[in-house]
This record gives structure tokens, C-alpha cells and sequence, in this order.
């Protein structure tokens, strides 16, 4: 979920759940449902895909995979122990818990930098831990972290472990901060990337790249007929909501094409 989006063409500035309510609005004005389960499995058969979610069956012709990434896990002892005990994956879910304590944010990219000035709003102190020598964030938000005095950057060093009782009350440290390995936190919001949500493609027998990204073709199709895909799931370097969107457009006229016997695709 995106806190603040700045690049949003015709936007000057909006939070994500904005984007996403007007998106959905706008899809249900068209006649488009919208289902929220989870989706448990999906099948291809000899002419259709079944799809099996919490709330029944469905079948479909076509299928576009847009099942976005999910948070990489730090895997550190203690890390699933304290899971929901302080250690989070999201600041703008968890901030509110944490009004007036201290935190840490484990990462060094544009969006653990944003986790940090959005936790930098409640808490009373942000550690942003980096195992390189320099945070790689935009340069508006790269600004913002400077001018911001709540957070307080440790470099060239990497979380070896979370430490607590009941809830998280410290990290371990590979090299001294302040004359100790070990620093004191209330909580500890991991930002160090993340991998992409692959389980319907690999079920399908969706190629995937070493990254285990979707390969597409230009018309966002996959190597299966009738499964095409879009967003940060794809294989690509640049990820941003709007090149999401037109990855979306391109698989969905795709797969009307598809639909109506007018594909002239060739596959990846």
C-alpha cells in the first residue's frame, strides 16, 4: 500500500488508497464484479480455467495475472516469533501502534525511506538500518530524510537478530552503534524489498524468470494461451504504478482479443 504517490500523472499528490478506490469505482460503474477472496487454486481444463476461491468456483476463458509482490522476509531468529509482536512489514497498517516509541527500519531503498518519515509521524525516534554505505532513495524523499530529525541513519550494518520478552524490545547489531551491539526498540518494521507473488503463474506452468517474475510478450501474454499478466509481478526493472497501469491495459486488450478469436500473438 502506498502512503503518498507523487508520480501519478494528473495528480500532483494522492495516498494509494485513493488511486485504488477511484480505480475499483470506477470498474464497478462498468458493470465489472469484484470478488475479495483469496484464491486457492486455479486449474486450466480443455477449454477453461477453473478458479477455486474461499467463497466457491468460477470459470473463466482468459486469465490476467496482476498478483503484484509481497514483503521479503529478513529471516532472522526472531523475526517469526515477534511477527505481529513488533516486528511489522508495513508502517502505514502499523504506525499508529507505535505513537510516541521507538523503531527501526531495516533497509535502504526509496521505500524504507518513506516507512521511516511515515513512522517518523507517530514514533518518537526511527533508526533506518542499512547494510551499504549510502540509502539509494529519490531525491525528494532523500531530502526529506535529512531534513527529518526523528530519524537517525546506521550504515554498513546489518540486523542479526530481533531480541524481546512478550513483544520486540531490541535488535542485535554486527558492529557497535553507540558502544553497543545491541539497540533498544519497541518495534521493527522490515522494508528490504520484495518478491513477486507467483503461486497462480508456477500452478499453471507460467514461465517464469530466475528472479521468478512472469516472462511476457509485448502483448502481455505468457507462454500458456489465455493467461496473460501485468504489474509488478512481470519480469521488468522499472516498477511503478503507472507503468502497472499500462502493462493492464495492454493485457486486457490482449485478452479481448484473445476472447473474440483475434489474437495473432505468437507467445514468449
Amino acid at each position: 500500500m502506498i502512503h503518498l504517490m507523487e508520480n501519478w500523472p494528473g495528480d500532483k499528490s494522492l495516498a494509494g488508497y485513493e488511486l485504488g478506490d477511484r480505480l475499483s469505482e470506477h470498474a464497478k460503474s462498468l458493470g465489472v464484479e469484484i470478488f475479495t477472496a483469496d484464491v486457492k487454486s486455479v486449474k486450466k481444463t480443455s477449454k477453461t480455467f477453473l478458479i477455486e476461491n474461499e467463497e466457491g468456483k468460477h470459470e473463466a476463458k482468459s486469465l490476467l495475472i496482476a498478483t503484484g509482490t509481497k514483503h521479503r522476509k529478513l529471516c532472522v531468529p526472531g523475526e517469526e516469533e515477534f511477527h505481529g509482536k513488533g516486528v511489522s512489514y508495513c508502517a502505514i497498517c502499523d504506525a499508529a501502534f507505535f505513537r510516541n516509541k521507538v523503531v527501526a527500519v531495516i533497509g535502504g531503498s526509496d521505500s524504507a525511506v518513506c516507512e521511516a518519515l511515515i513512522l517518523s509521524e507517530h514514533a518518537s525516534k526511527v533508526y533506518l538500518i542499512y547494510r551499504r554505505d549510502k540509502i539509494r532513495a529519490e531525491p525528494i524523499n532523500d531530502e526529506r530524510l535529512i531534513k527529518n530529525k526523528k530519524v537517525t541513519v546506521i550504515l554498513n550494518t546489518n540486523v542479526t537478530s530481533i531480541k524481546g520478552g512478550k513483544f520486540v524490545s531490541s535488535l542485535a547489531l554486527d558492529k557497535t552503534f553507540n558502544g553497543s551491539n545491541e539497540l533498544a526498540v519497541d518495534g521493527v518494521f522490515v522494508a528490504i524489498g520484495y518478491e513477486p507473488q507467483n503461486d497462480i503463474a508456477t500452478q499453471l506452468g507460467v514461465k517464469l524468470d530466475p528472479r521468478g517474475e512472469i516472462i511476457i510478450g509485448c502483448g502481455s501474454e505468457t507462454n500458456i494461451p489465455g493467461v496473460f499478466a501485468a504489474g509488478d509481478v512481470t519480469s521488468g526493472t522499472f516498477k511503478q504504478v503507472i507503468t502497472a497501469a499500462a502493462q493492464g491495459v495492454v493485457a486486457s486488450h490482449s485478452a479481448y482479443n484473445y476472447l473474440g478469436g483475434k489474437w495473432a500473438g505468437r507467445g514468449t
